[in-house]
């Protein structure tokens, strides 16, 4: 053994074995850093690790059974001793062995300078997540050819129809309605159009109404090709038009080879209604619901009411119409939640119809996502809603909205690092949807993340440059992280039409009281309607109060407490008509607190926190408990108020407190000479 291992150093083999092993670490790592420059694929990096790894044992032998002469390459057998010049090849091979190693070398400290460079290679999942699917369509608007243009809410109906039954195949991929609509019905560019959508294909399609007939025109294409794959034409008697949209479904997931479920074939035959009265009926109420959502109306409560007479002629005509009842329990529950209207008989509306729609169709997916938003926005009953989520999803595979309730349950539940990549999942759906690249900065702001959500609400404002909230929301994203002038800037870019509810009054009276100038509140005050929505679960503040505050602000003593006594007023009106809630309680505590009532201030401020606490609700908790360390700093109970303040430092509360808001909200002034406030103070907060 001694002398084979005294013939191995002879050979060179020992040499060649560190050669080679310098020489494949740094050919591995140039190709790492030069492939993806090229958009070489990045198996050929890992075929040349394995040809590498192979290529060791190999010269390892070739080191051992060859030589090289001045004759050229022999067998080491052939080679007298005493003419062997193995030791000055071996000198040869630890020179070339040195240069690769300080080449290596080089390469290591460049990459540990310039890390990014390897990135392209590390993020391996990137081509997946960009891949468009095969089997993916979105479904433009229809072109509407009838002589009547009043049968553009027939036109939007069966185009939302075709959309939902094909929504309900889950081997393909289907783009909601929401990023859809926002294109014409027959664009030239449609390969661009797929591109933003990330579908492969293409529906057009155009409907004419004349009467009692309808006439339905399709075609599918092929965005990437630019190529007809399937077109059909439909003229039916309109009571026939459920066939027609479920033909429609069933022949696009033919064409694109997706193979329906038995119980999917079921759900995308199944007809709502036999009753052409109530069918029409509900396509108007569905035409004002999407409304609702789409528009800034001055006045939603007026489109809710035409929404809601609408979906009350369809059951009227078809008392056993499951999806109207299912789709009106939805709209009562929109309206409830968002301050439209919020009195309790308006849930328990919404309750009814849902358990109506269960009990007629207790398999309708719709219907299970109506119920579960009863117990969410009705009862906050967390765990029975995603119960009734996650039964629709399974019917409704491709509906972004289901995994957008999923998302905001898991983050009242305070899950926000759960909500994001639901709602990131969503946005494949529905990738052109203002209002979840809004959740999404609402979930990063939550946490503090405020540049991240910075970038979210400029994509959502770059998306819809109408959608009022996703300015009201960046502006105070950006005011908590501590840039007030960005903040100031947001607000004057929007456009002056927009103020649903006051909601961007109230941000800019936020902003200016922040800045210290309540003679810039007031004026803002002026033009803002009597009510304005805090954009927190719809929840409405009585401009009074605000009035009060900033005129307390500038020492106005009489008239603020002129405007307190209306405010408290205001709120005590409410509390009697719609019984105790955690807003009401809240806001009376502001108003008590305006007129130095310190007993009846504190009671309302921790009523509410009972009412809804942070542990039932993290989003909507933290406002309350915010207001409470607010009333409790302002009465001179500073131990509780920080604790409070701790409290919500430790929670995804970013929305209320920040680094930079301890710094510069008005309502901590009473602590600033508080040395345990001060020690919650950044010294590097803006």
């Amino acid at each position: 053994m001694k002398s084979f291992f005294a013939e191995l150093k002879r050979r060179n083999v020992y040499k060649v074995a560190v050669a080679f092993a310098v020489f494949a670490w740094l050919l591995i790592q140039v190709a790492t850093q030069v492939f993806p420059f090229f958009e070489i694929p990045k198996w050929t990096v890992r075929l040349l690790v394995l040809f590498l790894i192979l290529g060791f044992p190999v010269a390892l032998i070739w080191a051992w059974a060859f030589e090289i002469t001045p004759e050229g390459i022999k067998r080491a057998e052939d080679v007298d001793p005493n003419e062997s010049i193995t030791r000055r090849t071996g000198r040869k091979i630890i020179r070339i062995t040195v240069v690769l190693a300080v080449a290596a070398a080089a390469l290591l400290v460049f990459r540990f300078l310039h890390p990014l460079v390897t990135a392209p290679l590390v993020s391996s999942p990137a081509p997946a997540a960009t891949a468009i699917p095969e089997k993916s369509i979105a479904v433009l608007p229809f072109e509407n050819l009838s002589a009547d243009k009043d049968n553009a809410y027939f036109v939007d109906g069966i185009q939302d129809e075709i959309l939902t039954r094909l929504a309900k195949i889950s081997a393909l991929k289907v783009i909601s309605r929401t990023s859809t609509r926002r294109y014409a019905s027959r664009p030239d560019n449609l390969r661009e159009i797929a591109k933003q959508l990330g579908v492969a294909s293409i529906l057009e399609g155009s409907v004419q109404r004349v009467g009692g007939a309808v006439r339905v025109n399709v075609q599918l294409i092929d965005a990437s090709k630019d190529r007809h794959l399937w077109a059909e034409t439909y003229d039916r008697d309109i009571k026939d038009i459920f066939a027609v949209e479920s033909e429609i479904a069933q022949n696009v997931a033919e064409a694109l080879r997706a193979r329906l479920l038995p119980e999917e074939t079921a759900r995308v035959t199944r007809v709502p209604t036999k009753s052409p009265q109530a069918y029409d009926q509900f396509l108007k109420a569905e035409y004002f619901l999407n409304q609702l959502f789409w528009t800034n109306a001055k006045d939603p409560g007026e489109i809710a009411r035409k929404a809601e007479t609408s979906y009350e002629r369809a059951i009227a005509a078809d008392p056993d119409f499951a999806l109207a009842y299912a789709q009106f329990s939805y709209l009562k529950a929109t309206a409830y939640w968002f301050g439209i209207d919020p009195s309790p008989q308006t849930m328990e509306t919404a309750r009814t119809a849902a358990m109506r729609a269960l009990t007629l169709q207790p398999e309708l997916p719709e219907a299970h996502l109506a119920m579960g938003y009863v117990h969410y926005w009705g009862q906050r009953d967390y765990a029975a809603a995603l119960a009734e989520f996650d039964t629709a999803r399974k019917s409704l595979p491709n509906d972004a909205n289901v995994l957008k309730a999923m998302a905001r349950v898991h983050r009242r539940q305070g899950n926000l690092l759960q909500a994001i990549p639901e709602f990131e999942q969503a946005t494949t759906l529905d990738p052109r949807d203002t209002d979840l690249a809004r959740e999404i900065g609402v979930t990063l702001a939550c946490l503090r993340r405020y540049a991240e959500a910075d970038a979210a609400f400029a994509r959502s404002i770059a998306l819809s440059p109408e959608n009022a909230y996703a300015y009201v929301y960046r502006a105070g994203a950006l005011q908590l992280g501590g840039d007030v002038e960005a903040a100031r800037q947001v607000l004057a870019a929007v456009p002056s039409e927009l103020d649903p509810q006051g909601a961007v009054s109230l941000q800019r009276c936020y902003l200016a009281m922040a800045m210290r100038q309540p003679d810039a509140a007031l004026a803002v005050r002026e033009k803002a309607p009597a009510w304005l929505n805090t954009a927190t679960d719809g929840l409405l503040m009585p401009a009074t109060l605000w009035r009060g505050q900033a005129l307390a602000a500038q020492d106005e003593n009489e008239a603020a407490r002129s405007a307190f006594l209306e405010a408290k007023q205001t709120m005590e009106e409410k509390r009697r008509a719609s019984g105790e809630s955690a807003g009401t309680e809240s806001y009376l505590a502001l108003a008590y607190a305006g007129l130095g009532e310190k007993d009846a201030a504190l009671h309302a401020a921790r009523r509410a926190t009972e009412l809804l606490p942070m542990s039932q609700d993290v989003l909507s908790g933290a406002w309350y408990l915010y207001q409470l360390a607010g009333v409790e700093a302002q009465f001179g109970d500073h131990e509780s108020a920080i604790k409070h303040i701790e409290q919500l430092l430790a929670a995804p509360a970013g929305f209320y407190v920040s680094d930079a808001s301890l710094q510069a909200d008005p309502a901590w002034d009473p602590l600033r000479q508080d040395p345990r406030f001060q020690k919650l103070l950044d010294p590097k907060a803006p």
